[in-house]
């Protein structure tokens, strides 16, 4: 998966917009404002993906290239890089977990505006 693949499925999730709040690289995935996603457009790619802490500790056992997130909560996020051993359709399911822990956490109206 490349960038641009990478920011078109990130943007097919309901609500999600992105914004570059820390500098003009880092691009920030939210949805209703909340973060979900962090990336940029740079080699090597890596993406940042909000993550279950009992998963996020089991997946990082078992991926080289699924580390502890990079400048974030350790517990709570994970840093892919990508071209190592988690395949495009993985990471399209660690993108789907990211999202689904934010937004199953939005309130009820939040979720109806969204659409």
């Amino acid at each position: 998966m490349n960038f641009n693949e990478l920011d078109t499925y990130l943007l097919s999730k309901k609500g999600a917009t992105f914004d570059y709040p820390f500098d003009e690289t880092v691009r920030v995935y939210r949805v209703a404002n909340k973060i979900f996603a962090l990336t940029a457009e740079r080699e090597p790619l890596t993406i940042n993906l909000k993550c279950n802490p009992m998963y996020a500790l089991e997946l990082r056992s078992m991926y080289a290239s699924l580390k502890a997130g990079y400048h974030m909560n350790k517990k709570h996020w994970n840093t892919v890089t990508f071209g190592g051993d988690v395949d495009d359709a993985f990471l399209r399911e660690l993108i789907d977990h990211s999202y689904e822990l934010i937004y199953d956490k939005l309130p009820k109206r939040q979720k109806e505006l969204l659409g």
